[in-house]
């Protein structure tokens, strides 16, 4: 029975994509948290931090979710397609 392969090495564009959407992540989490009393003005008769804290985390989060998705989703059909083009070419030349 064949083992199973493992890639260890990670693409530098999913590494960079990764490190921005954590970045974006802590800036909504912590940037939220540490301005929320320049933020008190109201919006619909509840002041703006709170709205920012309990709706806007949370959606910031789920379009980290999705950006990530189809971001590395494309990456790997790209890496997909490269990898069939080389084994096509190296087919080719046996």
């Amino acid at each position: 029975m064949p083992e199973p392969t493992t890639t260890d090495s990670h693409e530098p564009r999913a590494l960079v994509l990764k490190a921005v959407l954590l970045s974006v992540m802590l800036a909504a989490s912590f940037g939220v948290c540490f301005f929320a009393r320049s933020l008190s003005f109201p919006v619909f008769g509840w002041p703006l931090h709170f709205w920012m804290a309990a709706q806007g985390g949370v959606l910031v989060f789920i379009a980290i979710v999705v950006v990530y998705a189809a971001v590395m989703s494309r990456l790997e059909a790209q890496a997909e397609r490269a990898a069939q083009a080389t084994q096509q070419g190296a087919g080719a030349d046996v």
